[in-house]
């Protein structure tokens, strides 16, 4: 794990000086090693930080050169089969002789006899890369299937020197001259829909995120005359949710859970390879459960496993993960996190995050990194489960409100949500405890009903997830000269056709959601601690699997993941593992009320937003206003434009 920079200017040779100034400003991606190379006929520089996981010799050093010398590659990542690569390469009598055992000398080796698009299509892994081909002058950036890491490319020019700039985080790029560093508003308007910016857009103008499963080549001629290509797929998931819903499993229960305990068998245990102490965040819940199983299942010694645990009722997850730990006879660490200690991590998040991110559960998934990061340098994640096999509430509950208001007129629903919003959600919480034999499944329901009112205007049940997975329905409305741009979800949907309404959501989740929230909290808060975070569920012969599956095996019964929870139940008594479903949260709402007050109240200042001219004072004010008076859980909103105003305020002391 590591991570990437460089830079080309035409006319100009790059300074290493300032390749190594770039690479520094990630030095928590690879603290162990530093390297640059210039090519000395166009200019061009590659930097590199390396976290040393496979091959910790010199041999693994980057910048690597092929053996032929035509390529030069900096790489950020794993390639899980990067042996049986080797093994192919010696069968067709194209190896080189080899320098050591890195999944890097492998790469080089496979584009030397492959080319580019031939060996990304036979990787197992998650990388983003850039590789230099000497001979035509050509700079290929390419990232893994679902996202996993990230990278970032465009062109620059504050003065009057161009600048084409990449690399794995947005620092490593403020680091040269030519960064311009203006804010895109548009994007600032996807921050307040999605609570972080997705792919291909970035915070600043001109820069933008390579989409997964995708490579970008600049020839030579791009290069000087500035231009910027489109980039090319070589995988892509919603063609594989087509072509699996298209042709569906055909065997029995029985052999799909086998199947499935094999591919996520030799996912895990191709992931399990680490020249480094090796463990696992656990949960207790069904997606990391699973992982930790499948990994004790096959290691001759205690699995280390971590997790953390909050005192505050309904944010407590440690329990189960303690009790599935204890049933696995993993080597388990917990962590009891105070609320002064998970208040300590908000002011970090603007440098941990580098573009505005405001997914509250980054907290403490940068303290569960944290944790680990004392015992291990490498965790297996649980990450993906909810997308592949029907994990969210909100699948279920969309198709189910969408059943029932579809039938209804418009007018009617419109009628009916002006009616729920005469009591605020605290006055509907209140009814909720006098009824009788009130329980779980009424807990906030105000916010329950309250959300569903905005959404019963919808048309379509394509509509319904939009409102359900925006948090400011109208973001343009309040970005001062924003417009919002289309986006997977909203105006470049992928051509999902044969999918039902629940299935496209899926899908819509796994190119968007996943890449551009769960996956980018993941990255930054593990490689903030120097932890390599690895996502078995989404080794891509899984992928490919799962969406072959009819949903009656992810769904069935009203029970969601259930051919996950099938495999799971061969390793983990079911009584360990059914309860609701909880997540990864902290009581921001409370927090915003209590401690975080001051902070927030500086940040949402009327004068300053008028004064700095990002936001319209009026919709952010009232939302603040509402909150603390109690009347409304604006924690998601006001979240949103906080991490902006916090990321905003390190930039200008910077």
């Amino acid at each position: 794990m590591c991570g990437i920079a460089g830079y080309f200017e035409p006319g100009k040779r790059a300074s290493s000086e300032q390749l190594l100034q770039m690479a520094s400003a990630i030095v928590n991606r690879g603290p162990d090693d530093a390297g640059a190379w210039v090519d000395p006929d166009t200019g061009l520089g590659l930097a590199h930080r390396r976290l040393a996981i496979i091959d910790l010799s010199p041999a693994g050093h980057q910048p690597m050169q092929s053996a032929s010398g035509r390529l030069v590659i900096v790489f950020n990542g794993e390639i899980y089969n990067h042996q049986a690569l080797r093994e192919e390469l010696e069968k067709q009598g194209r190896a080189p002789a080899w320098q050591g055992h890195s999944d890097t000398e492998t790469l080089l080796a496979a584009f030397d006899a492959w080319g580019v698009e031939q060996t990304l299509k036979r990787t197992i892994g998650m990388f983003a890369l850039a590789l230099w081909n000497r001979h035509d002058r050509s700079l290929t950036l390419a990232r893994d299937r679902l996202g996993e890491k990230p990278l970032y490319y465009g062109w620059q020019m504050q003065g009057q020197q161009p600048a084409f700039l990449f690399g794995s985080e947005l620092k490593a790029l403020r680091e040269h001259p030519s960064f311009a560093g203006e804010v895109d508003r548009s994007a600032v308007c996807l921050l307040l829909r999605h609570n972080c910016v997705p792919a291909p857009y970035s915070i600043y103008r001109g820069i933008s995120k390579l989409m997964p499963g995708h490579y970008l080549t600049l020839t030579e001629a791009d290069l000087q005359a500035q231009r910027l290509p489109a980039s090319t797929p070589y995988w892509s998931l919603a063609e594989v949710a087509v072509a699996g819903v298209a042709s569906p499993w055909q065997g029995s229960d029985d052999e799909a859970i086998r199947q499935l305990d094999a591919l996520l068998r030799d996912a895990i245990g191709q992931q399990m390879v680490a020249d480094v102490p090796l463990g696992a965040f656990l949960s207790g819940g069904i997606d990391s459960s699973t992982i930790v199983a499948l990994m004790q299942a096959q290691s001759s010694k205690p699995v280390k496993t971590f997790s953390i645990g909050f005192d505050e009722a309904g944010y407590n997850e440690a329990v189960y993960a303690k009790a599935v730990a204890d049933h696995l006879k993993t080597e388990h660490t917990e962590l009891y996190v105070q609320p002064v200690q998970a208040q300590a991590v908000i002011p970090r998040l603007p440098a941990l995050y580098d573009e505005p991110f405001a997914d509250s559960s980054q907290i403490p998934t940068f303290l569960v990194s944290e944790l680990a990061r004392k015992s291990v340098t490498v965790s297996l994640s649980g990450d993906g489960g909810d997308e592949l096999f029907c994990g969210y509430n909100r699948y279920q509950m969309t198709a189910q409100l969408w059943n029932r208001l579809g039938s209804l007129p418009l007018p009617l629903r419109r009628m009916l949500a002006g009616g729920i919003n005469l009591l605020s959600p605290t006055q509907w919480n209140q009814l909720a405890r006098k009824l009788p034999g009130a329980d779980s499944r009424y807990v906030n329901l105000g916010e329950k009903l309250h959300k569903g009112a905005g959404v019963m205007g919808a048309r379509s049940i394509e509509d319904l997830y939009l409102g359900f997975v925006s948090h400011w329905p109208d973001p343009a409305s309040v970005v001062i000269d924003g417009r919002e741009p289309p986006t997977l979800v909203t105006g470049n949907r992928p051509d999902l056709r044969g999918l039902d309404g629940v299935q496209q959501m899926m899908a819509l989740d796994a190119l968007t959601y996943l890449p551009d929230d769960i996956l980018v909290k993941v990255d930054r808060a593990s490689m903030a601690v120097s932890l390599e975070s690895r996502v078995p569920m989404l080794d891509h012969r899984v992928v490919e699997f799962a969406w072959r599956l009819p949903q009656n095996l992810k769904l069935r019964d009203g029970q969601s993941k259930w051919l996950l929870r099938q495999v799971l139940y061969k390793y983990v008594p079911r009584e360990l593992i059914e309860r609701p479903k909880q997540g990864f949260a902290v009581p921001i709402a409370a927090w915003l009320r209590g401690p975080l007050r001051d902070w927030a109240e500086n940040l949402l200042d009327e004068s300053r937003l008028r004064r700095e001219g990002i936001f319209e004072p009026a919709p952010v004010r009232q939302k603040w206003l509402e909150h603390l008076s109690g009347k409304r859980n604006w924690q998601h909103w006001l979240w949103d434009v906080l991490m902006f105003q916090a990321w905003s305020e390190l930039q200008d002391r910077h």
